[in-house]
């Protein structure tokens, strides 16, 4: 039951702006988390864009995570020169989980999209997620978010291509995904009335521990690899100690829920398996020390299984936002 929710709770966040919202045989509403980025103008652009199928219809919900509503006449101003109906949400304020979830209070539609603020996406994208998730009866669906560098990006960041954020299988089965591409059923019962955390909504990760919850709760993912979103990396990105910080978070994300199915002999042999992943890591980044881009790679995987085994610690995650 999605129960009071966010709009119950703050009313004064809700109902700034909505454009007209056309019923049709099937709805999709597209949640925009934003906060201080003008890019949000070429986003709603594409979303306006999109190429639905007959009786399908969409609409835009913009939540607006800064504390004064900042994106408002943006959003407002843009909104008046589409076809696609768009909804304005104030959800203050800089924690993107109580964004995420006024999003989900809002959405009314039988299908619940996501896509970031500095995304762009292909015409065909909102169909392709639609397809593959109707097809084969899934609960979630994501998509390959692909990195758009600046040409000032080092040419061993293009080469690993850091930044693009592409859905993987583990042991051949989609485990979690991501909200800068993902489509989820909203009549699903298991994801009905489902949150993000809080607590995470400042650390990142949100989005990882949101599927996985979902994932052991019983549902089915699936990718659609034509879904695809363009992201322009932000220039303060460029850095290695963000990609480090980046990689250590999902790290840690990713061992959080890892160790839930564990016992104590396997916690174990795993945490050891993990030492050894990491000492292994180092020693070939040592070994590349001429290559940029080799010894960047080996050090960055390690850097990720020093955060899972963080995560085996209860280490505290580092704020990043």
């Amino acid at each position: 039951m999605r129960g009071m929710g966010l709009a119950g709770k703050y009313p004064d966040m809700f109902d700034a702006y909505e454009a007209p919202y056309e019923v049709a045989e099937l709805t999709i509403d597209i949640c925009v988390c934003t906060y201080r980025r003008p890019s949000i103008e070429d986003t709603l652009r594409s979303l306006d864009r999109q190429t639905l199928p007959d009786g399908v219809s969409a609409r835009a919900i913009v939540i607006d995570n800064d504390e004064t509503p900042s994106a408002r006449d943006r959003v407002e101003a843009i909104a008046a020169n589409l076809s696609m109906p768009v909804k304005y949400i104030h959800a203050p304020a800089n924690n993107i989980s109580i964004a995420r979830n006024a999003g989900l209070d809002a959405a009314t539609a039988q299908w619940i999209a996501f896509i970031d603020d500095d995304e762009v996406a292909e015409p065909d994208w909102l169909a392709s997620l639609l397809q593959m998730a109707r097809v084969n009866s899934l609960d979630a669906v994501f998509g390959p978010a692909i990195a758009v560098y600046p040409e000032t990006a080092p040419n061993w960041m293009r080469q690993q291509d850091y930044h693009s954020n592409v859905p993987v299988r583990r042991g051949g089965v989609v485990q979690t995904g991501h909200t800068c591409n993902a489509l989820m059923r909203a009549s699903s019962p298991i994801v009905k009335g489902q949150r993000f955390l809080i607590e995470k909504g400042k650390t990142g990760g949100e989005d990882t521990e949101f599927f996985f919850r979902l994932w052991y709760a019983g549902a089915k993912f699936g990718i659609s690899e034509a879904a695809i979103v363009h992201e322009a990396v932000d220039p303060k990105r460029l850095d290695s100690e963000w990609i480090r910080q980046r990689k250590f978070r999902s790290g840690m994300s990713f061992g959080y829920h890892s160790l839930t199915t564990r016992n104590t002999v396997t916690l174990t042999i795993t945490v050891l398996a993990s030492l050894a992943k990491i000492v292994f890591c180092y020693a070939m980044a040592s070994i590349f020390f001429w290559s940029t881009q080799k010894r960047n790679f080996w050090a960055m995987r390690g850097i990720f299984h020093r955060g899972w085994l963080a995560s085996a610690f209860s280490t505290k995650e580092p704020e990043l936002y």
